[in-house]
């Protein structure tokens, strides 16, 4: 069964539900998944509809001019038109950590995600033997301070070669350059170690250690220009008590940042993430 998944968000007024419902009603799609959220302080109406188009009246590739022509413009509205049969298509960046990597590959291949992932492309070769057991072709692109610029250009056209949608930074040790995050507005998503904004630098949970914190958590946002600091997709948070121990932190810590992670990638996939300036909306 195909689908059709619309998001958009425009200022609040009214009409804007009923008529996008009755578009879709009135050409035979029937409506399996409707979410609406009104920000009252910015005055911006949120939704996410979904609709099968098995007898659709409007062809697949005409909807998002209809939608655009009827109604965009009428309500300065912003859309996004996603189609359930087109596999978005993501690639992995990883350094030498392999916890988030081998979440996601598992998942993978247990068939959860509606994705593809063409190839996993890294700084150092550490984890080669991962991409190989998965059968994923491993890119390995060595970068210094001298070399950043030209081999993200490299990679950037390999990603292009691929037609990759998107990307995960799975504990990638490498800062992104402007001009691959403005080829990926908000299709870039990072696993942090720590609760946003807290214990950052290289050794957060020797940080945490030496504080005594009763919480460690993590966080996976999207890819800005300001480091660290996009919209947040995902958060969560694991208990310590005084026995834990550093290894122990880092062991939690590892835990929860492929949970997080991972939770996060799946809601870019299903499609349910609308950012919004430096905020997000994530439909249930």
């Amino acid at each position: 069964m195909t689908t059709a998944k619309l998001l958009l968000h425009c200022p609040d007024t009214p009409g804007i539900l009923a008529d996008v419902t009755n578009f879709i009603t009135v050409n035979k799609g029937n409506i399996i998944y409707l979410d609406q959220y009104v920000d009252h302080v910015e005055n911006i109406f949120f939704m996410r509809i979904e609709w099968e188009l098995k007898d659709f009246f409007i062809p697949k590739e005409k909807i998002y001019e209809y939608i655009d022509t009827l109604y965009a413009q009428k309500y300065s509205m912003s859309f996004r038109l996603y189609f359930s049969d087109d596999k978005p298509r993501m690639a992995i960046f990883v350094s030498k950590m392999s916890h988030c990597l081998f979440d996601m590959l598992a998942r993978y291949t247990a068939g959860e995600w509606n994705v593809e992932i063409p190839l996993i492309i890294s700084n150092h070769p550490d984890l080669k033997h991962v991409a190989d057991r998965f059968s994923i072709p491993f890119c390995l692109f060595p970068v210094t301070k001298e070399t950043k610029a030209e081999q993200e250009a490299k990679e950037l056209e390999l990603l292009a070669e691929h037609k990759v949608n998107f990307i995960v930074l799975a504990r990638y040790m490498q800062v992104i350059s402007e001009k691959m995050i403005e080829a990926y507005p908000n299709r870039i998503i990072n696993i942090h170690h720590s609760f946003l904004p807290a214990f950052v630098g290289a050794k957060p949970y020797h940080a945490a250690f030496e504080r005594g914190v009763k919480i460690i958590g993590a966080t996976s946002h999207y890819v800005t220009t300001e480091l660290d600091a996009g919209p947040i997709i995902e958060q969560d948070v694991v208990r310590i008590t005084h026995k834990d121990t550093i290894t122990d932190l880092v062991n939690k810590g590892k835990d929860l940042e492929k949970i997080v992670l991972s939770r996060a990638v799946q809601k870019h996939i299903e499609r349910k993430i609308l950012a919004y300036k430096n905020k997000t909306v994530i439909f249930s």
